[in-house]
């Protein structure tokens, strides 16, 4: 990993942090509800400023994992703000003094926020850049089995089969190449390939075999489809279009995933933490600069704006429970309560942080 792409992977997750927090800041402010401190990170203050119109002090801290609003009034009417004075119930800035509806837009704008950067994000990329349309699939050897046809004929997990017997395999589907394959009769001369390799294009015969448990003729190959797509102009309306598509798709894959993992433990293998996340974003940057960047960003974006969203303690999720509890029974959750609720959360939060990041690490190191 090179220095500017860690960097761009620290400014990747600052960004996401910042805009999720402004979320609550912004419907704070728009709610009257004063914000005593707007933090990015966790740990020794680094530096800050104060606002001198709403009282907010603005700090960076030196570990950029999170960030956080302080609101006024939120641990209770009897605390003391950072300002010194007594928060009273009579207090029209306090937290705990605000409507719960109030109180749940103030929570439920982080993740909105989140799923709107995504949005605008990807709508003036499409803008800027054009749609990119599928218009075929260009079949090609994604693993090679020891011991079979293919193994024997000389292919190679990437290679991409352009002819069998002089006939096109890319013609925008798959069919084709199994077509090929499975047709072969016993007996027939080997079947002609001609494959291309990188930039090398090779010639090689191939003769499957007949598979019993298949009932068909097979070369002992795994075959991936590698798209091809074009790019077409949109206007600002298609573009928008095009991004709410797509937003939606990679949310509906982040909620299968989070289905599986829940049910089947399938993906635990690949959950990371920070430490992982900026590993992997430092690698994809590396090799495909701004536009992996910027993809990286709007897919992160939509998972961190999900994932707030989950019933867990500590995060979004919970307090919007809480904050229909409240509404459902006429009165608030006993602040004790709400904080071994929130303690709770935290201790599991940090505790995962820290068995994701050790073992972050460890790979990197492995």
């Amino acid at each position: 990993m090179t220095i500017l792409s860690i960097l761009s992977a620290v400014l990747l997750l600052a960004i996401l942090i910042v805009v999720h927090e402004l979320g609550h800041f912004w419907a704070a402010r728009l709610m009257k509800i004063r914000v005593n401190e707007f933090g990015v990170g966790f740990g020794p203050r680094l530096f800050g400023w104060k606002s001198k119109k709403h009282g907010t002090d603005f700090v960076i801290r030196a570990i950029p994992l999170g960030g956080y609003n302080a609101f006024h009034g939120e641990d209770g009417t009897e605390a003391a703000n950072p300002g010194g004075e007594k928060v009273t119930e009579a207090d029209p800035e306090a937290w705990r003094n605000q409507n719960v509806w109030k109180r749940m837009f103030v929570v439920l704008m982080g993740p909105v926020m989140n799923f709107l950067l995504a949005f605008l994000l990807a709508t003036g990329y499409y803008w800027v850049s054009g749609i990119p349309y599928v218009t075929g699939v260009d079949p090609y050897i994604s693993q090679v089995n020891g011991a079979g046809p293919a193994w024997d004929a000389g292919l190679q997990a990437g290679d991409i089969i352009l002819e069998i017997n002089g006939e096109n395999m890319l013609d925008g589907t798959m069919d084709t190449l199994l077509g090929a394959i499975g047709g072969y009769q016993e007996g027939e001369p080997p079947l002609r390939l001609t494959v291309r390799r990188g930039e090398e294009t090779l010639e090689m015969e191939m003769t499957p075999r007949w598979n019993e448990d298949e009932g068909r003729m097979m070369a002992g190959v795994m075959i991936g489809g590698q798209y091809r797509t074009e790019t077409e102009r949109a206007n600002l309306i298609q573009a928008a279009g095009a991004s709410a598509q797509m937003c939606w798709r990679a949310g509906e894959m982040i909620l299968n995933a989070l289905k599986n993992l829940v049910t089947t433990g399938e993906g635990l293998e690949d959950t990371s933490g920070p430490v992982g996340i900026i590993s992997l974003v430092s690698a994809q940057v590396r090799t495909g600069g701004f536009d992996a960047f910027l993809e990286l960003l709007i897919s992160i974006s939509i998972n961190l704006g999900i994932m707030n969203l989950l019933p867990i303690p500590g995060l979004d999720g919970s307090k919007l429970i809480l904050g229909l509890f409240e509404a459902a029974r006429g009165k608030p959750v006993s602040e004790k309560a709400e904080g071994i609720i929130n303690a709770v959360g935290v201790i599991l939060l940090l505790g995962l942080m820290a068995l994701l990041t050790f073992r972050d690490v460890w790979r990197i190191f492995q």
